[in-house]
């Protein structure tokens, strides 16, 4: 069993590998919301064009959330893979900390520790 401070000194330390692997992450996650934008703007298009659709305010209403939603993922995509070419990605950007492997692993885009992000949602 790893101890507290071998852990954190991983996390200190993101390998190339680690890195190249989060980088591939990133990519594929940008790809995704920039192939939703445009699939969801051709549907707005569409959907424009028939009155019957335009009266389904309910439809509408989840298109644009979708929208919004994809959007900012991919803003954090981008700011994520710049503080990559900074070399600043993996540090918490209020405690500058490092921010757990496992972490970036699930949330690749993650800006905040797990301490900070509890910080800020208690804050909320």
């Amino acid at each position: 069993m790893l101890n507290q401070q071998t852990t954190d000194d991983h996390d200190r330390n993101l390998s190339a590998e680690d890195l190249a692997a989060l980088r591939e992450h990133l990519h594929e996650q940008r790809l995704f919301r920039q192939e939703q934008l445009e699939q969801l703007s051709a549907s707005a298009t569409t959907r424009a064009a028939t009155s019957a659709e335009r009266r389904a305010a309910s439809q509408t209403e989840v298109r644009v959330t979708l929208t919004a939603t994809a959007r900012m993922v991919l803003a954090e995509v981008e700011a994520a893979l710049a503080r990559m070419d900074q070399d600043t990605y993996g540090t918490c950007r209020l405690c500058r900390g490092p921010v757990a492997l496992a972490r970036l692993m699930i949330v690749p885009q993650v800006r905040h520790c797990a301490h900070c992000q509890q910080a800020l949602e208690a804050g909320r």
